[in-house]
């Protein structure tokens, strides 16, 4: 990429449009449309902007750290932090299971 925030942000935008389109054109050529077009755009926006922002919560206080030097501390909460999301993700799988057997 570029060191230019608008000319990434634009080709990530560009990009989330061209596989959107094929998401939203892909099911009219063999004849299931699809709502709209703006329905998987959105998703795809939402999905790119949440993997930011989860590398911003997972990564940038461990690359702060390892950047000062203090590389075992940096990758200690690295892995804290994974490990915890980790433990969140099983108890969500857990609670959809134990209610689907309801």
């Amino acid at each position: 990429m570029t060191r230019n925030p608008i000319v990434n942000a634009l080709t990530a935008a560009a990009y989330i449009v061209l596989v959107a389109s094929g998401i939203y054109y892909g099911p009219k050529l063999i004849g299931r449309p699809a709502e709209s077009v703006l329905f998987p755009i959105a998703f795809l926006c939402l999905f790119v902007l949440s993997a930011a922002v989860m590398g911003l919560i997972f990564f940038m206080q461990p690359v702060q750290l390892y950047l000062d030097g203090e590389k075992k501390q940096a990758w200690a909460l690295l892995l804290r932090t994974v490990a915890a999301f980790a433990g969140v993700t099983a108890l969500v799988m857990i609670i959809i299971v134990a209610k689907s057997r309801l």
